[in-house]
């Protein structure tokens, strides 16, 4: 008996000791990365990339990252409103993260007796592309949104939004929206038009599996889905597009 309470509480040292490491290294998230030099510094890497490059290792594959960094004003608008709208249709209201979509997002993973953790914002996805992984387990949830906290009362919403549309996974290999532009359409971002944009957009929930210019019923049905909520809205008018097509 006296060797099993042995055990007991060895173990249970050993569990608290695991729970309080974790607890401090999310707590220096609160100090480590310097978010404020985001704000002039453009990331030339991320986590995120990192990542993908020991998979392909592990992989054998060579691949290598793409990216060509495109400010703000070098990005279409149509493009920019299309990803609003698929990504996170209340980021200029919310402060990081979207309850609504948060709390959605935990029924459904209730109901299908999985945790996938959805609903995450602009600014959640820019925390894990930057300075995390993919893994979707709590403590890294716990991490990403530390770093969204920190994001959001740092950066201002448009470099937010830049660094986004910047550093997002588009493809095997392609990051940021620059990249994905001339890739999928031979283009720069500035010139992509509302269909092109719309399609950009679909794809991002899950960029490796899904191609903006393939034959995919998902890609159809999403980007058109997008596209309808565009026209609706008014940012852009079918009869403009036909024309746009005619000339």
């Amino acid at each position: 008996m006296a060797r099993r309470s042995y055990f007991r509480t060895f173990f249970k040292k050993i569990i608290i000791t695991l729970i309080l490491i974790a607890i401090a290294g999310a707590g220096s998230l609160f100090i480590y990365p310097d978010v404020s030099r985001l704000k002039t510094t453009n990331p030339s890497r991320t986590s995120f990339m990192e990542f993908r490059e020991k998979e392909w290792k592990q992989e054998g594959k060579k691949i290598r990252i793409r990216q060509t960094w495109t400010p703000m004003s070098q990005i279409s608008p149509y493009l920019i409103k299309a990803v609003l709208i698929a990504e996170d249709d209340k980021f200029w209201q919310h402060e990081g993260f979207d309850y609504e979509a948060l709390q959605k997002a935990l029924e459904k993973d209730i109901k299908q007796k999985k945790f996938k953790f959805g609903g995450s914002t602009i600014t959640q996805q820019l925390a894990k592309n930057l300075y995390l992984t993919p893994s979707k387990n709590p403590a890294r949830k716990m991490k990403e949104a530390i770093l969204t906290w920190r994001i959001e009362k740092t950066l201002s919403k448009r470099r937010i939004l830049e660094l986004y549309l910047n550093v997002a996974e588009w493809g095997e290999g392609l990051f940021g929206i620059g990249a994905a532009s001339f890739h999928y359409y031979g283009k720069p971002a500035a010139e992509l038009g509302t269909e092109e944009s719309a399609r950009l957009a679909s794809v991002l929930p899950n960029p490796r599996r899904y191609n903006p210019v393939g034959a995919s019923r998902y890609v159809e049905n999403r980007s058109r889905l997008i596209y309808d909520i565009m026209v609706r809205r008014g940012i852009v008018t079918e009869e403009y597009d036909l024309q746009e097509e005619n000339e």
